[in-house]
C-alpha cells in the first residue's frame, strides 16, 4: 500500500515538472544540460548536429558542456530564474552512454539537493544503469519506446552498439526492446516517475503505438508522449502524422495510458518554460 508520504512525494514530482503536468508548464521551467554527445543506437529518423542554433528539435545543441561547465550554467540560471525546478540531461546523444551524465548529476545533486533531476534514454543501457540513476537522486525518467514487436523495431533502428559489439536487424531489435521494457519495470519499482516517448511514424509503427501504451501502463509508466515524426535521415521521404492523426492516436491510447499533449520536442540545451525558451549567451 502507498503511504501518505509517498502520495505527497508523487504529487510534488508531477506538480513541479512541466512535462508531467500541463499546468506546471506555465509556472515552472527546466534546463537541459548538453553533456552527452555519444549515442549507442542509430534511429532511422535521427540526425544530430551540434551547431544549429535556429533549429528546435531533439538532438540539437549549440555546444557540448563539461560537467563542471554544466554546473556553472545551472547555478547562473537558477540564481536568475528561481522558477527552474527541473535539471535534465537529454542528449544530444544517449545520456546513459556518456559517463559525463552521471558526473553532472552528482555535481548538481550536491549543489542543489532540492532540485528535481531528470533524464531521457533510449533504454538500451537502462537495466544496467537504473540503480545508479536512483542513487544519484533522479526522480523522473523518460524512455523512448517505438515498438513492441521486434519486426517493427527492426524497421526503425539501423543498428545498436552494446557490450563493445555492433548488432543489426532483428537481433538488435530484440535486444533493445528487452532492455527497454525490463528497464522501465525496474525504474518504476525503484520509485521513479516514468514517461514513455513514442515517435509516431506513419506507415511503420501506427498499430504498435496503442500496444506500447497498454504495455507501458501495465508496467507502471505514468504517462505516454506521442511525438510526430520529424522526417530526416532514412525516413526523410516519409510524411509526419497530421495534427488530427496525432490527436486520434492520443485518443486511442488514452484508454490505456495518460497522454502528454503539450510536448514541444525540446532541444538538448533547452532552458526556460516549455513554450518560451530563454536564449542563453555562450562565451
Amino acid at each position: 500500500m502507498i503511504s501518505p508520504q509517498e502520495l505527497l512525494d508523487t504529487h510534488r514530482k508531477i506538480r513541479e515538472h512541466p512535462c508531467y503536468s500541463e499546468k506546471a508548464q506555465h509556472i515552472f521551467g527546466r534546463i537541459h544540460l548538453p553533456v552527452a554527445p555519444k549515442c549507442n543506437i542509430q534511429c532511422n529518423y535521427c540526425v544530430r548536429k551540434f551547431d544549429c542554433v535556429n533549429e528546435s528539435k531533439p538532438g540539437i545543441t549549440s555546444q557540448i558542456l563539461t560537467p563542471e561547465e554544466a554546473l556553472e550554467r545551472t547555478r547562473e540560471v537558477i540564481n536568475r530564474h528561481p522558477f527552474i525546478k527541473v535539471v535534465a540531461v537529454a542528449g544530444p546523444g544517449e545520456p546513459l552512454a556518456n559517463e559525463e551524465t552521471f558526473e553532472t548529476f552528482s555535481l548538481i545533486r550536491d549543489a542543489f539537493p532540492w532540485i528535481s533531476l531528470c533524464t531521457s534514454t533510449n533504454g538500451l543501457l537502462l537495466l544496467k544503469e537504473v540503480e545508479r540513476l536512483k542513487a544519484l537522486g533522479l526522480s523522473h525518467l523518460t524512455i523512448t519506446i517505438n515498438a513492441v514487436d521486434p519486426e517493427i523495431a527492426e524497421k526503425i533502428y539501423s543498428f545498436i552498439l552494446y557490450n563493445d559489439r555492433r548488432y543489426e536487424g532483428k537481433e538488435a531489435a530484440v535486444m533493445l526492446l528487452d532492455n527497454q521494457w525490463k528497464g522501465l519495470k525496474k525504474a518504476v519499482e525503484l520509485g521513479m516517475l516514468v514517461k514513455v516517448n513514442t515517435v509516431y511514424i506513419p506507415g511503420i509503427n501506427e498499430e504498435e503505438i496503442p500496444k506500447i501504451a497498454e504495455l507501458a501502463a501495465k508496467k507502471g509508466a505514468f504517462m505516454q508522449n506521442i511525438m510526430p515524426l520529424i522526417p530526416q535521415y532514412k525516413f526523410s521521404q516519409l510524411l509526419p502524422p497530421t495534427p488530427e492523426e496525432r490527436r486520434k492516436m492520443q485518443e486511442r491510447c488514452a484508454k490505456f495510458q495518460r497522454q502528454m499533449i503539450h510536448c514541444r520536442q525540446c532541444r538538448a540545451d533547452a532552458c526556460g518554460f516549455l513554450r518560451k525558451d530563454m536564449k542563453l549567451v555562450h562565451e
